[in-house]
C-alpha cells in the first residue's frame, strides 16, 4: 500500500469519521474479518503502514470476495482520527459511503451484476 499525502487524505478521514459516527463502519482486523465473511462488507480501507498479519487476514480475503481496498494514511493518523488507537484496517458497511470513500481515493468502485 502506498502512502496517502495528509491533504489528499482529509477527505477520506472526514468519510470515515462520519461512517464511525453513524455505526456504518467496523475498525479492527478481527471485527473486519468477520464482517468481510459475513458479507456485509462493501469496501475496504488498509492503512499506508498495513502488517503483513493485516494484510494477510483481510486483505486478501477482499480481494478474494472482490470487496474493493482502498488506501488509507498510516494506521496511527487513522486512529488519532477517529479517536481510537491505531487502525490497520476499516471495513464499510455503507455502500453509498463506500461510493464517496473509492471516490476521495480515486478507486473504482466494484460492478454490481
Amino acid at each position: 500500500m502506498g502512502t496517502t499525502p495528509a491533504a489528499a487524505s482529509e477527505p477520506l478521514l472526514r468519510l470515515l469519521g462520519l461512517g464511525v459516527r453513524a455505526r456504518t463502519v467496523v475498525l479492527g482486523v478481527e471485527p473486519v474479518r468477520t464482517a468481510l465473511k459475513a458479507g456485509k462488507i462493501v469496501c475496504v480501507i488498509a492503512a499506508a503502514d498495513l502488517s503483513p498479519r493485516a494484510n494477510e487476514k483481510v486483505v486478501r480475503l477482499a480481494q478474494a470476495k472482490k470487496i474493493p481496498v482502498v488506501p488509507g494514511p498510516t494506521a496511527g493518523e487513522l486512529g488519532e482520527r477517529l479517536g481510537r488507537p491505531a487502525i490497520m484496517v476499516a471495513g464499510v458497511l455503507d455502500r453509498a459511503l463506500a461510493r464517496g470513500l473509492m471516490q476521495s481515493a480515486r478507486v473504482e468502485p466494484r460492478r454490481e451484476d
